[in-house]
């Protein structure tokens, strides 16, 4: 028989939550036929069959979380000890960024925890993970009463619920961007007060954002924490933050320095349904140079978004506002709305 794996999807994560499969065992099978669908970090993708053949075997059910290069299908054949680790589905630009595994705890290292061989076997036999422990002993030391504490609150709170598809991939990536990114975050106001009424705001915040990185291009950069190395891009690919009850959502508008306000309206109208419908390409995702979030429109005036590896900058915009400022040195009502720029820790200059 010969064993297809779970193929690398392009997006970095190392795994993927089953949705469905679209067939079952026994089934002949086309080549390119869609044998199931994943559902990775921000999209539902359907993976194709690498061959024609008889399905022999399916190694797992919808929901069970599968590895990148876990087993999918077998097919009827001669045993292949090279079995197939799967295609990439799609393909990553040449230097793109592939964002790493998570790490695999938040909190306290292993290596750090402090507990009598004792009070560790009780922790494993009331299920409970010592990192989260806070300990009340001497020189940080875990007793059997703090296991115990927290084991009644596990209790009360109830079966924990696994994080799952999207936002299973959403923890992770801010756990890489709380590990990674040394947070710096400047706020300000805008006077939009000469905006026309019919002004498309998220074109002319896409408009300030182009403008800010033509007068500093180190806003538009990818740095990576490992290598201790940054590059400067020319073209701004901008993610665009999209809210939906499943979670944040980041589709990538390319190139748009170089799109009219019409075009990028267009898109911008295709890529929120999209995200809406789940059905994205995962090119689509990826490669993001620089970020906007406009949180205004849900609320609120401030706030501090969350620069995600290897981009360094992101602009948030908070709701528009009448409030009194000084104009020409006298008060007047004016329309402002909040614009603020988080970088990454280190020197962004060129």
């Amino acid at each position: 028989m010969k064993i297809f794996r779970l193929p690398d999807l392009g997006e970095g994560l190392q795994e993927a939550e089953l949705v469905e499969w679209h067939v079952k065992a026994g089934q002949q099978v086309a080549i390119d036929q869609p044998l199931l669908s994943v559902e990775t970090a921000k999209a539902v993708v359907e993976i194709p069959s690498p061959q024609a053949g008889r399905i022999e075997r399916l190694f797992a059910s919808a929901g069970e979380i599968i590895r990148i290069g876990g087993p999918l299908v077998s097919f009827d054949g001669p045993r292949d000890d090279d079995a197939d680790a799967g295609t990439v589905v799609g393909s990553v630009a040449a230097g793109a960024h592939v964002l790493r595994e998570a790490p695999v705890a938040i909190g306290a290292a292993a290596g750090a925890i402090r507990a009598t061989p004792a009070v560790r076997a009780l922790a494993r036999k009331l299920d409970v993970d010592l990192t989260i422990v806070t300990p009340s002993g001497p020189d940080g030391l875990i007793l059997a009463s703090d296991v115990e504490r927290v084991a009644r609150i596990l209790a009360e709170a109830g079966p924990a619920e696994p994080l799952r598809g999207f936002r299973r991939a959403m923890a992770q990536n801010m756990a890489l961007a709380q590990a990674e990114v040394a947070a710096a975050t400047v706020m300000d106001d805008a006077d939009i007060e000469a905006w026309p009424a019919e002004t498309d705001t998220t074109i002319r915040l896409i408009r300030a954002l182009v403008a800010g990185c033509r007068a500093e291009p180190s806003l538009n950069a990818w740095f990576e924490g490992h290598s201790l190395e940054r590059r400067v891009l020319k073209k701004i690919d901008l993610g665009i933050a999209v809210d939906l009850p499943e979670g944040l959502f980041v589709p990538v508008l390319r190139d748009v320095a170089n799109r009219d306000a019409a075009d990028l309206r267009q898109a911008l109208d295709r890529m929120r349904a999209g995200a809406a419908a789940r059905t994205i390409p995962p090119e689509e995702l990826r490669g993001a140079t620089i970020t906007l979030s406009n949180f205004g429109m849900i609320a609120g005036k401030y706030a501090a978004p969350i620069v995600l590896p290897p981009t360094v900058a992101i602009l948030g915009a908070g709701r528009v506002r009448r409030e009194v400022a000084a104009v020409d040195g006298a008060p007047a009502v004016r329309s402002r709305k909040m614009k603020g720029a988080l970088e990454g820790g280190f020197d962004l200059r060129a």
